[in-house]
């Protein structure tokens, strides 16, 4: 089945949505696009098959893949050189949430003279920027995870304070969107089962954030269901379009609802990320089910009526209880300590890292750094709360 959806931006949904790719860079008036994917994707043949097709109608493609997972400042630096220097007049991000944030980030500076790091999501930083001659953004996720398609926003490590930043502007959703199961074939089941635990994060974090927001929360609750049915089934068969398409659809939902509000599971990743260059949904499925006891006494109810919903029992345990057997089918470490080693001394600065993180204003429950000392102990440890 093929759709067309235009939440939150226009979105191609189907298999072999792809061959659409030089249909949408004509509706967007793109000539001369800058293909941005990394240094790992475009050695494989799935991508090498999206360029071959795409230059049959476009004849004046730039490729930009020097960089990988967790990038830097430095990255989208040398992306908006080659933009500039070949007159690109767009930009295609194809892969993972890397490929999309800097691919977002390159369009957004190509016309900026600021610093990236003034762009920073902190108040109305956004209002900064010159908004006149964003490039536009085409936006094809390879995996079913960080939902950066969706999303108005780039994750980007500054690589003088070792902290990853969450840079913002509304026209970083990109213009269209294609997601297509078959580019996530290829995705073995490490990654299938760490990049739909990152999704899972996403919906769950926006449904836990306090504030009244009820289209966020239905989307993530639908997201969630949907990744229960499905991430499973594509971690034991990766060939089930079905599921595949579940799962890209789920990431894009969580990355829309996600507009609510994050939360500590977040706080938590993003300096590991940063200083240890874990994969941010490794990460976030380590920490889940700490901050989901950390924050019980406010969550609760929303935790039951969505384990009813999924079809768990209804209550607070039978989510956590599925939490935890998801992360043991998948060979996720129960505790952070069996894939990092941090020093006692290393605590207090990451503790002060996580409080100053954006995702932490919408924690469902205040924290301090002695709070976030408490969560890294407990993830250490393997001890929940």
């Amino acid at each position: 089945m093929k759709s067309n959806w235009n939440y939150p931006t226009t979105m191609w949904v189907g298999k072999n949505r792809i061959n659409d790719l030089s249909i949408a860079c004509e509706n967007l008036n793109i000539k001369k696009p800058l293909f941005v994917t990394d240094k790992d994707l475009i050695e494989l043949q799935v991508i090498k098959n999206v360029l071959q097709e795409l230059k049959k109608n476009i004849k004046q493609i730039r490729i930009f893949c020097d960089f990988t997972g967790n990038p830097i400042g430095e990255n989208v630096d040398q992306g908006v050189k080659e933009f500039k220097n070949n007159n690109c007049d767009g930009v295609i991000a194809i892969g993972g949430g890397s490929a999309l944030d800097v691919g977002k980030a390159i369009a957004f500076m190509s016309c900026q003279t600021r610093p990236i790091w003034d762009f920073e999501d902190i108040g109305d930083y956004w209002k900064r920027a010159n908004d006149k001659n964003i490039a536009p953004i085409i936006g094809v996720p390879t995996t079913a995870g960080t939902g950066s398609e969706t999303g108005r926003a780039s994750a980007i490590i500054n690589k003088k304070t070792g902290v990853k930043k969450i840079i913002f502007h509304p026209k970083f959703l990109p213009a269209i969107v294609i997601l297509d199961p078959l580019l996530t074939l290829e995705l073995p089941p490490r990654l299938t089962a760490a990049t739909g635990m990152d999704a899972l994060a996403h919906n769950l974090e926006a449904i836990c954030a306090p504030g009244f927001h009820p289209m966020a929360d239905g989307i993530a609750l639908e997201g969630i269901r949907l990744i229960k049915d499905s991430l499973v089934t594509a971690f034991e068969d990766g060939t089930n379009l079905e599921a595949r398409q579940n799962l890209l659809a789920a990431s894009s939902m969580g990355s829309t609802a996600f507009q609510k509000g994050l939360g500590a599971i977040h706080s938590l990743s993003h300096p590991i990320n940063a200083r240890y260059n874990v994969h941010h949904g490794l990460s976030n499925a380590i920490f889940m089910p700490y901050v989901l006891t950390f924050n019980k006494k406010h969550i609760e109810k929303k935790i039951s009526s969505l384990s009813s919903f999924i079809g768990l029992k209804e209550n607070f345990e039978s989510f956590l209880n599925w939490i935890l057997d998801l992360r043991n089918k998948f060979n996720i470490p129960h505790a952070l300590s069996d894939v990092i080693q941090i020093k006692d001394e290393e605590i207090n600065e990451l503790s002060q890292m996580a409080l100053e993180d954006p995702s932490t204003a919408t924690n469902p429950s205040i924290l301090s750094k002695e709070d976030f000392k408490k969560l890294y102990e407990h993830s250490l440890e393997g001890k929940l709360f």
